[in-house]
């Protein structure tokens, strides 16, 4: 009995012990981390509010110069060359003489073909004559009618004659001009493959010099027949809009990476795509008045496609991607909770993305805080659209008029 006592005793000193100690944790739990704390704040995030503005397409392509006129000058003539009369490098005009070639048996050509031209015609004069002659006294019985004939037959030879001298003197005076060798073109001559002295010939194969006009000059720009289907559906459907029968403004990014003082239009393209590389060829006409174009260079082109009206751009911040690749962004809906959206874009412009479609006009993009933000979850926000980064730059709008 009293061994029993003792042990409920030990036991109820226990639990007044256990008791106490719990009691004094309880009083130095600091204040709201009990069962009936307040909840944390919503986590801030930074937003864009996204607007709908009218922006300039262009895509760049890669180019080479090409001359706008090509000549290659070639003797027309069999001869030796007396005379060079140009500088090799310089500028020339069109119908400059280039080259003399020895005329002295063009000439002595010329000259007898003058001489059996003068020589038909006393022949046809002395034939006409005869001929009025004879039929006067044809008329009169008092020749026979085959004299007659005879007479009127050796004129048209005489007639005839005098039109095979004729064709011979032309073809004479067309050689002897022909020993004067100039330009079909204005432009920048290179340099001469003869000297003087040499031999050449009548459309011999290698060419005298080539001139090349540069001002205007062409650029062959290529691009993926998929990028031109593209464009040409988005012209169609209105997505991009350009001004009736206006072509499309170029500029140039030369190999220096300085951007070329002038621009120029697009003219033409082709109309067959190239099998080997899926690309199709567009040419564009750029002025180059201060020869810093040389046919050869290779260029980068910034062709402008045509103005977007109601575009939405959206900082790349505030584009993530799923699992599968998707686009995807987070918005801040009206209730101040964060919501999914998965978006359609179509290229980059700067440091923004084109959106096609997921979003709208005035629908705020989570750009800073992503990784705090959960879909249902409320936040809170702090507009950032008109910090650097940001903002939609000025060069990517529209130019005045």
């Amino acid at each position: 009995m009293g061994s029993a006592r003792r042990h409920s005793g030990i036991l109820d000193v226990c639990a007044i012990l256990i008791l106490s100690l719990l009691a004094g944790c309880n009083q130095a739990q600091p204040p709201g981390t009990g069962a009936t704390a307040a909840a944390p704040p919503p986590p801030e995030v930074g937003v864009v509010t996204l607007s709908a503005q009218s922006i300039n397409l262009s895509t760049e392509l890669a180019g080479r110069t090409v001359p706008y006129r090509i000549a290659e000058v070639r003797p027309r003539v069999s001869g030796i060359i007396q005379e060079r009369l140009f500088t090799e490098g310089g500028e020339i005009t069109a119908g400059q003489e280039l080259y003399r070639i020895d005329r002295a048996i063009y000439q002595a050509a010329y000259d007898s073909a003058r001489a059996a031209l003068a020589r038909s015609q006393a022949t046809l004069d002395r034939a006409r004559l005869k001929s009025d002659r004879y039929a006067r006294l044809a008329a009169s019985k008092s020749v026979s009618q085959e004299d007659n004939d005879d007479t009127q037959a050796a004129l048209k030879e005489a007639i005839a004659s005098v039109a095979v001298d004729e064709a011979a003197l032309e073809r004479a005076r067309i050689d002897l001009a022909y020993t004067r060798v100039d330009s079909p073109i204005a432009g920048r001559i290179g340099r001469s493959t003869v000297t003087q002295g040499a031999l050449v010939t009548a459309n011999q194969a290698e060419a005298l010099a080539t001139v090349q006009q540069l001002d205007p000059i062409y650029i062959d720009l290529t691009q993926s027949s998929s990028q031109l289907l593209q464009l040409r559906r988005a012209l169609a459907d209105g997505r991009l809009q350009r001004p009736e029968g206006a072509a499309a403004r170029v500029t140039l990014i030369l190999e220096d990476g300085r951007t070329y003082a002038h621009s120029g239009h697009l003219e033409s393209s082709e109309v067959t795509v190239d099998q080997a590389t899926g690309t199709v060829t567009l040419r564009a006409i750029m002025p180059n008045p201060d020869r810093e174009l040389l046919p050869g260079m290779f260029v980068r082109a910034r062709l402008e496609e045509g103005v977007r009206e109601g575009a939405i751009l959206v900082p790349q911040q505030g584009v993530q991607h799923d699992r599968r690749g998707n686009p995807m962004a987070l918005i801040v809906n009206a209730g101040g909770q964060v919501e999914e959206r998965k978006i359609e874009t179509e290229r980059a412009i700067g440091d923004h993305w084109l959106v096609d479609s997921g979003l709208q006009a005035g629908d705020r993009v989570i750009v800073e805080g992503t990784q705090k933000a959960r879909p249902g979850a409320p936040v809170r926000v702090t507009d950032l659209s008109d910090r650097p980064g940001f903002a939609v730059k000025a060069a990517i709008l529209p130019a005045d008029g």
